[in-house]
């Protein structure tokens, strides 16, 4: 596969001669929750996870969930009914819709990679290098989705600072689906999450983009969310890490990350400090820390990270080739992350004027 020549040097957008498809906006608008008495059903399904990640989702479901009427809204009070900690607990692993393609940035269907061989439970050999549970973050959470089948967490994603305080960061074949919520510092069987549930309002994302050849250099995605009920923005609750162009190859970072229960049953953020490196053949980063399963595609890769306000300057993602890591067994074990130039800044400077 070819790739650029020209390597990134200090904080200079990387550059190539073929330029992407300008970025799209998909706006998505949900329905209010429907009260138990509608008799929601929870489809469960099982699937095979990805790489660091879990397989990219397919295109928004044909049917709207029951209980989940098509409307001019979804709020985050929306999202905080219907993921209740019974329904957090409850979900099924979401099932694989890799070969069925992903949802574009319009809302279409695009080729996607086949899926990758599952990942193992727990490693079968610890290595020097393995990230750590730990309590998690305000500014890092997971993604649900309601679209479909009722599913786990299947995404890590991070609020990053932007002027109206509403944008989160993670990687773009972590196509979020319609209904979806994102849960900064997740807690799982909490009754009440710590920060919340906030409702997603719309995704930018490339078109082209993808976990192969060149595509794999724009997985990334960015969402805004609806504020909460009392007005308030996500960015005014947990804080927001700031986006930055990746400096270099070489990066002391702290990666922080949510595992889904079937890859890890702690169900618990995981955290882990490495020092990044060039993949080689490719204009990505790669680091080498253990445990991180599928479900953390789209975990943010910090810089200066501050123990005390839990942000930091994020200069990566899991996500890019592959999804985010090697194919085979343990491939928890590496993970991988595009390069941060001059497309994601056009691509955040889009999302951050919603």
């Amino acid at each position: 596969m070819a790739r650029p020549s020209t390597e990134p040097t200090g904080s200079t957008a990387p550059t190539g001669s073929t330029e992407p498809t300008d970025p799209a906006r998909v706006r998505r608008r949900w329905s209010h929750a429907a009260t138990a008495a509608l008799g929601m059903v929870v489809c469960l399904a099982t699937a095979p996870a990805g790489h660091a990640a879990e397989s990219a989702r397919g295109a928004a479901a044909g049917a709207a969930r029951p209980g989940l009427a098509p409307a001019a809204s979804w709020t985050s009070r929306d999202a905080a009914a219907y993921w209740t900690s019974e329904r957090m607990a409850a979900a099924a692993p979401g099932r694989d819709d890799t070969p069925g393609g992903s949802a574009s940035a319009s809302g279409t269907a695009a080729a996607a990679p086949a899926a990758e061989p599952a990942k193992p439970a727990a490693p079968a050999a610890q290595v020097p290098n393995t990230a750590q549970h730990f309590d998690g973050v305000p500014s890092v959470g997971v993604l649900f989705s309601v679209d479909g089948d009722a599913r786990t967490h299947h995404c890590t994603a991070s609020v990053v600072h932007s002027p109206h305080r509403n944008l989160i960061l993670t990687a773009g074949h972590c196509n979020p689906g319609a209904h979806a919520a994102f849960v900064p510092q997740y807690r799982s069987g909490a009754t009440t999450q710590p920060y919340g549930v906030w409702a997603i309002e719309e995704s930018f994302a490339y078109d082209d983009r993808g976990t192969t050849g060149d595509k794999a250099d724009l997985d990334f995605a960015f969402a805004t969310v609806a504020p909460a009920e009392d007005g308030r923005s996500l960015e005014e609750v947990t804080g927001g890490n700031l986006l930055t162009p990746t400096p270099g190859y070489t990066n002391d970072v702290t990666v922080i990350g949510y595992p889904n229960v079937r890859n890890d049953p702690a169900d618990r953020a995981v955290r882990c400090a490495a020092r990044t490196a060039r993949l080689t053949g490719t204009r990505e980063l790669r680091m080498d820390c253990g445990g991180f399963y599928g479900g953390t595609s789209g975990s943010p890769w910090l810089t200066d990270l501050d123990d005390e306000t839990g942000t930091g300057r994020v200069i990566g993602v899991i996500g890019g080739l592959n999804g985010g890591g090697p194919k085979g067994p343990h491939n928890d074990r590496t993970s991988y992350s595009p390069y941060f130039g001059g497309k994601i800044l056009s691509l955040y400077s889009r999302a951050a004027r919603s």
